[in-house]
């Protein structure tokens, strides 16, 4: 008589919670898209309204050749917290005479934020802006920074692979080049734009650190990063920097 295999029941993984479900990815419906133009940029549509476009992207008016940044807005990370626990608190590191949130001598804020009685520290600034608008944007800068100490949206604030896959044939990324391996030919000249309006190696380096990988690797945008990189080296009494060189990471908003 033949044995009948026994079908092991499948096990379904428990889902996350606490500070665990604070790590978890962010969906895609719940990441936005924050324009990046450079300072050229931005004095171009400022002096002709008609430069800019209205983008497929964000949806705002602006240069048709900014680089966008991944984010998690206000609202998303709030949804998250409350998902993690419904008692989160946060409270400013310091207020004024009369009780309310006090700003530094650089109109930012540092705050505590406390997820399942875990209290850690973050700093949010409005950069320049002022107006009850600017108050709002400093919690939420502040909010983020903080969540982010808790693991919150990591994939997003990190620019390069925070933990690399132990099997080599794991399914690739969104950000890795998709059938022959070469990125999209309209992508790779409005990244090589980008770059040639560049004004410093600073600004430079923070658009090259902002391409998708497959971009990265396109002769294309070498090619302009390379040029770029050589014309303001000429220009410039600074030591020569290297734009591809590991740079900190920067908090999108």
């Amino acid at each position: 008589m033949n044995k009948v295999a026994k079908i092991e029941p499948k096990v379904e993984a428990e889902p996350s919670t606490g500070l665990a479900l604070l790590r978890e990815p962010f969906p895609p419906n719940q990441i936005s898209k924050l324009p990046k133009p450079t300072k050229h940029q931005t004095e171009e549509v400022r002096k002709d309204f008609k430069k800019g476009v209205r983008c497929k992207v964000c949806g705002g008016w602006h240069h048709p050749n900014v680089v966008h940044l991944d984010y998690v807005g206000h609202a998303a990370l709030t949804d998250r917290l409350l998902d993690c626990d419904e008692m989160w608190n946060w409270e400013p590191i310091a207020t004024t005479e009369d009780a309310t949130p006090k700003l530094d001598a650089n109109g930012g804020m540092w705050i505590k934020l406390t997820i399942c009685d875990v209290t850690r520290m973050g700093y949010g600034h409005a950069d320049g802006k002022n107006g009850g608008d600017a108050i709002k944007e400093v919690i939420g800068d502040a909010l983020r920074n903080a969540a982010m100490r808790f693991g919150a949206a990591l994939d997003l604030w990190h620019k390069g692979d925070l933990h690399i896959a132990d099997d080599a044939d794991e399914t690739t990324s969104e950000s890795e080049p998709d059938g022959d391996g070469t990125p999209d030919k309209d992508a790779a000249d409005i990244a090589a734009s980008s770059l040639k309006a560049a004004e410093t190696l600073d600004q430079l380096k923070a658009i090259w650190t902002d391409l998708p990988k497959p971009v990265q690797h396109s002769p294309v945008a070498i090619k302009a990063k390379d040029d770029r990189k050589a014309e303001l080296n000429e220009t410039t009494t600074d030591t020569p920097q290297d734009v591809g060189e590991k740079i900190d990471d920067e908090i999108p908003y």
